[in-house]
């Protein structure tokens, strides 16, 4: 069964994240020179190959080169971030949607962008346009000044009371032929979906966020609540077991995920050689190893991930970890990044994913394939 339905899933999935400000091997974001951003930067190949083929390619290009490369190392889904300085995430998403043929595709926006009426409609076409392969990333908490430079004064508490009456009124309308509502941000009267539009399925709903409020939303709203990684596993359990009581209260189960941004490679070694190459041309101190193979780093919001704190080491370390997330915690959903997120994602998909696979039909742990390099020797060799 699967987590729309509102039951526990059996089977794990992985989605990979889409850039939507440009992308690149550069660790900072404005040497990022993929997808037309930061056109004076394009890259050239010195010294004796240049490439002159200037407006070949357009913006969606390489977006869609990330969504291609998802969806054919096997993710089960991309996220389309809400990013107010790049590309708009509902556009992105229909596109990827178009071009994909197996993903999920989720673009993330706050309840602001539209009404809730207006943002059902235009889900169900997309729903029926892609056999239901849409979902919602609703983000209630946003910076103040963003948001108001978007023209959106909602801040505070009032925030999470407009998204419950958000969703409230998508699923109203989107469920029933005549659907009646009355609340301080949103009002509908006799609205509902008739004809080929009635009984699509609605779109997955993820949520996030670690108050009160923020679970209360998705015990009562979400598919999914994500939450970024923790150093402190028992942190972490605290936080999924008031999840699971929100859920409760709501008699609802809602699935765990979390965000994992991964840094992976055949040995830990080279895995720390990789880390180490970006960070020496930032202002990122230099990144002490975890000890042993496969660790926590809490370095990667230095070069352009949401969250800090992500996973690094061989493929076999990062594929017994996130199993562990899995098995103790229940986690059944990973919204991994890694960049530049065309390479990263086939190499995520060809040598970490088929552990996981492998290790969900045994039940076990993914087995190693070889002793991994002391990670901190190879720090040492390379200083």
């Amino acid at each position: 069964m699967s987590t729309h339905d509102n039951q526990p899933s059996t089977r794990a999935e992985y989605l990979w994240t889409v850039p939507v400000r440009g992308d690149g091997r550069q660790p900072r974001a404005e040497r990022w020179n993929r997808g037309d951003w930061n056109p004076g930067e394009q890259r050239a190949f010195r010294p004796v190959f240049r490439d002159e083929r200037a407006d070949r390619f357009g913006p969606f290009d390489h977006v869609s080169a990330v969504g291609r490369a998802a969806d054919v190392a096997g993710f089960d889904g991309v996220v389309v971030p809400y990013d107010p300085a790049g590309e708009e995430s509902w556009i992105t998403a229909g596109g990827l949607l178009r071009e994909s043929r197996w993903l999920r595709v989720g673009p993330q926006f706050h309840a602001g962008f539209a009404t809730p009426v207006y943002a059902a409609k235009v889900s169900v076409t997309l729903q029926r346009f892609v056999s239901g392969r849409l979902d919602w990333h609703p983000v209630v908490e946003t910076d103040d000044e963003v948001q108001r430079a978007q023209g959106d004064f909602v801040s505070g508490p009032d925030r999470y009371a407009r998204a419950d009456e958000f969703l409230t009124v998508a699923k109203g309308v989107w469920h029933e032929e005549s659907f009646t509502y009355e609340g301080r941000f949103h009002q509908v009267v006799a609205g509902g979906f008739t004809g080929p539009l009635a009984g699509v399925p609605f779109p997955r709903v993820y949520l996030s966020g670690e108050s009160d409020a923020a679970l209360e939303l998705s015990g009562k709203h979400a598919d999914v609540h994500l939450f970024p990684l923790s150093a402190d596993p028992a942190d972490l359990a605290r936080r999924v077991t008031r999840l699971a009581e929100a859920a409760d209260r709501h008699g609802r189960h809602v699935s765990v995920g979390l965000r994992v941004p991964v840094l992976v490679r055949e040995d830990a070694g080279e895995a720390y050689e990789e880390l180490l190459a970006p960070t020496a041309r930032t202002a990122v101190a230099s990144p002490e190893p975890p000890h042993g193979d496969g660790g926590l780093w809490s370095g990667f919001d230095a070069l352009g991930h949401r969250d800090a704190l992500g996973l690094v080491g061989s493929y076999d370390a990062v594929a017994d970890l996130l199993t562990d997330y899995r098995n103790a915690l229940g986690v059944t959903h990973f919204i991994v990044s890694a960049r530049p997120a065309v390479e990263e994602a086939y190499r995520f998909g060809e040598h970490v994913l088929p552990r996981l696979r492998a290790s969900e039909a045994s039940g076990e742990r993914p087995r190693r394939v070889a002793p991994p390099q002391s990670p901190r020797r190879a720090a040492e060799a390379d200083a």
